[in-house]
């Protein structure tokens, strides 16, 4: 093998029970398609877990990996040692804690080695210590628990964040985007043209675009006032605006919002606001530890006791039950 074709990454995945499919699928099929175009291996990969066991992802499907950690402790010293290492999670992040893992990322991390996370991988970065005063990037529906449980990273909504020697995507098919500007980085725009053509995507998706559809699209309204309402009440959840602050924002008057809310979302806008106030407060006491107070005023309610009765009215059921519900499911 000539310097021109040397190996220019070796990767390890390091999967973590339900770990997103997609996101791992569309992270190692660009290396695949690099190694194919270029007429030799750029790219080596292995698998591991904790353990050395296949690993099952969350849509039920188990992966049979090449190496346990143990193993991979090992390589550290040596020729095997990587030069990045992965990691995949999804669903159920929350309750992952494994010190060995932790540790093992933060030795790889210090050796030089690039860390990186798909899906949720950025919460187990942060949890080894590895995201403070780092830019990351995780999937949208995690967000809010992250940014509460881990206050010190520099959490965006956007698809992938490449911080250093930190890479984070944020699932699904944003694993692509940051698989491919790796690519690009290591070699040219014409490979990853070529590797594009190949996997039937037109374009690498810039870093900041947004990970969920525009709000025109995902809640079907056309009236740019009322979207333009909606996304202030989106941005100040902990915060409520009055209805005359919203009013006086987006130059109307508070009947005229009224109005324009209940032909488009078949509501007021107070109950709109607090609907996704009580949604937000739901993947709070899904995805964190917090207690319900706290995820209370994280809300924008005043009182508990005023938060549990509208959270009963809405999704019937107290948050406690909510959270009581949450830790069955995941002993079962």
């Amino acid at each position: 093998m000539s310097a021109k074709q040397a190996i220019k990454r070796s990767i390890v995945f390091f999967l973590v029970p339900d770990f997103t499919m997609i996101a791992f699928a569309t992270a190692v099929e660009p290396l695949r398609s690099a190694n194919r175009m270029l007429g030799y291996e750029a790219y080596k990969w292995r698998l591991a877990s904790a353990d050395g066991k296949p690993v099952r992802g969350s849509n039920y499907v188990e992966i049979a990996v090449d190496t346990s950690l143990e193993d991979e402790r090992k390589k550290m010293a040596g020729p095997d040692r990587p030069s990045m290492v992965i990691v995949c999670s999804g669903i159920n992040i929350e309750t992952y804690q494994n010190r060995s893992a932790f540790a093992w990322l933060r030795e790889e991390y210090n050796r030089g080695v690039a860390i990186g996370g798909l899906c949720t991988g950025a919460h187990v970065l942060a949890s080894a210590g590895l995201l403070a005063n780092k830019r990351c990037a995780i999937h949208w529906e995690n967000l809010p628990g992250f940014s509460e449980a881990f206050p010190k990273a520099n959490v965006f909504a956007d698809l992938f964040e490449v911080d250093g020697n930190i890479y984070t995507c944020a699932g699904g098919t944003a694993a692509l985007d940051m698989m491919l500007k790796l690519i690009g980085d290591d070699f040219d725009e014409t490979l990853v043209n070529r590797i594009c053509e190949q996997v039937l995507t037109d374009r690498v998706r810039s870093p900041t675009d947004r990970q969920r559809l525009p709000l025109r699209a995902r809640l079907g309204v056309q009236n740019a006032k009322v979207l333009s309402i909606i996304e202030l009440m989106e941005a100040n959840l902990s915060e409520p605006l009055s209805l005359i602050e919203i009013a006086d924002d987006v130059d109307l008057s508070r009947r005229q919002i009224e109005r324009l809310f209940r032909q488009e979302m078949g509501r007021s806008p107070a109950r709109y606001y607090l609907e996704i106030r009580l949604d937000r407060a739901r993947h709070l006491l899904i995805q964190s530890s917090l207690p319900v107070v706290e995820v209370a005023v994280a809300c924008g309610f005043v009182s508990a006791s005023h938060f549990s009765k509208c959270y009963r009215e809405l999704y019937a059921r107290s948050p406690q039950q909510e959270r009581a519900d949450r830790k069955q499911l995941l002993a079962a």
